[in-house]
């Protein structure tokens, strides 16, 4: 029998009643069961809405009118918020966007991994969900002449030239941010036009720690020799006692990646400094940190629990990084090994457990799903095993190489839902029970979500 045409047609205005959000934070309607998906729409709410594309089994559509108010709509504290991108949620409470994260888990582990029926608890959020963020990287340009600074529009390269400010992020980026665009501007550098791949100046990227104060500014340049940086290095660092670091990224390729791979110091230490509870860590331009800070402190501390250490065990932290959650673990347990692909982040790893005094770590360069085998091979018998993955999970050779060494207990920090409820699958049918999960919001106001898994081998 054939199958029916879709009941709304491209260009059509009709009224829509939500039901639903999806992940990415659209809301969803329904015309005679066919969905669509209607970004900054909440459920809930009853709108006139315009078909913009229509699929086989689903369709987009763009909020003309709201008729009917959500409770939980409110009215996004940024100037630039619709044309930005970088947040997808200011316009829904701070309340429903952590029920949001948390039905998120709740759904993927039902339908991707079918796992029910386990704690879920409600996501850990901020008392104060705005100005988070320790790190920005902003695109230069130029109108009339002078420089701007700015994030680009959704889907585009043109820089948002109302941006007075990015609320998600901290304070002192922001002011470090317009300080390097202000001095440049007046000293003459030009901006890097993408489309003839001339001029100068192409990003501007500032880190600050949120305990020590401490700020590094990183000025992305097109070529090394820039003069004028002599004279813009005395200005900020006469003026900003907190800028501990001024340091050159020369990226001379026609990409969109922001860092070359020249990175050179400029001014003052290679390293500024952070706090994270009790351990201390030392981040360089290119080192990879969180980017909130307060609340990985939370998320570490539900790892910490889940892991249940009592100072006897063997732990492996895989993809370890820069050996964040290696540290506060090392202060618990006998022994971690941390591995992870990336040799400067293992270097950043060992720098790290040097500068805690922490000498029950190791760290090494590797792939988890090949080092972890030759680790059994060589007697290693983790009791924990620590795994803090990408976005796209973990590797299926890994997930079976964790079942193999037969750990007491798993702890799987996610930030992908739907990789999380797959690779639980997997464990799950290796012998391993899925027993609580904790969503934290590492970062409010955008659909990201991550969450702390504990796990524990099932007893036969």
């Amino acid at each position: 029998m054939a199958k029916s045409a879709p009941p709304v047609k491209k260009n059509e205005i009709i009224e829509l009643h939500f039901e639903d959000i999806t992940h990415e934070g659209a809301g969803v309607g329904k015309v005679n069961g066919f969905p669509l998906f209607v970004p900054y729409a909440l459920p809930g709410e009853k709108a006139k809405v315009k078909v913009i594309n229509v699929k086989k089994n689903f369709g987009f559509g763009k909020l003309i009118e709201t008729l009917h108010v959500s409770e939980e709509r409110v009215v996004p504290p940024c100037n630039v918020y619709y044309k930005c991108g970088g947040c997808q949620l200011q316009h829904m409470s701070y309340k429903m966007q952590l029920e949001m994260k948390q039905n998120q888990v709740k759904n993927a582990l039902k339908k991707i991994g079918h796992i029910e029926g386990i704690p879920i608890h409600e996501t850990i959020g901020m008392e104060d969900p705005w100005r988070y963020r320790n790190k920005v990287q902003i695109p230069v340009g130029a109108k009339d002449g002078n420089l701007i600074t700015g994030f680009y529009r959704k889907r585009s390269h043109d820089i948002i030239e109302d941006m007075e400010r990015c609320i998600i992020t901290d304070e002192v980026n922001d002011r470090m941010v317009d300080a390097v665009r202000e001095t440049a501007d007046r000293l003459g550098i030009s901006a890097y036009n993408e489309e003839n791949h001339q001029g100068v100046l192409r990003h501007i990227m500032v880190r600050s720690g949120k305990v020590t104060n401490e700020t590094m500014i990183v000025i992305v340049t097109r070529k090394e020799k820039v003069p004028e940086l002599k004279q813009l290095i005395k200005e900020i660092t006469n003026t900003y006692p907190e800028v501990k670091s001024i340091v050159q990224n020369i990226n001379a390729e026609k990409t969109n990646v922001i860092l070359g791979k020249k990175t050179k110091l400029l001014w003052g230490t290679e390293y500024i400094y952070d706090e994270i509870g009790e351990v201390r860590f030392a981040i360089s331009a290119k080192s990879f940190y969180q980017v909130n800070p307060l609340q990985t402190k939370k998320l570490y501390d539900k790892a910490m629990e889940y892991a249940a250490l009592t100072g006897n065990e063997t732990v492996i932290d895989a993809y370890c990084g820069i050996g964040t959650i290696s540290l506060f673990l090392a202060k618990k347990a006998k022994k971690v090994y941390g591995v992870e692909v990336v040799p400067e982040a293992i270097s950043d790893a060992k720098a790290n457990a040097k500068l805690n005094g922490i000498e029950n770590a190791e760290f090494f360069v590797g792939q988890a799903e090949k080092v972890m085998p030759w680790w059994k091979a060589q007697g290693l018998n983790p009791d924990v095993i620590v795994v803090d993955p990408p976005r796209k999970g973990c590797d299926e050779q890994f997930l079976q190489a964790m079942i193999e060494m037969k750990p007491d207990r798993i702890v799987y920090v996610s930030c992908n839902p739907s990789t999380l409820a797959r690779d639980l699958r997997f464990l799950e049918d290796g012998g391993y029970d899925t027993k609580e999960v904790q969503p934290v919001d590492m970062f409010p106001q955008t659909t990201h979500c991550e969450a702390v898994v504990r796990i524990e081998r099932r007893v036969q």
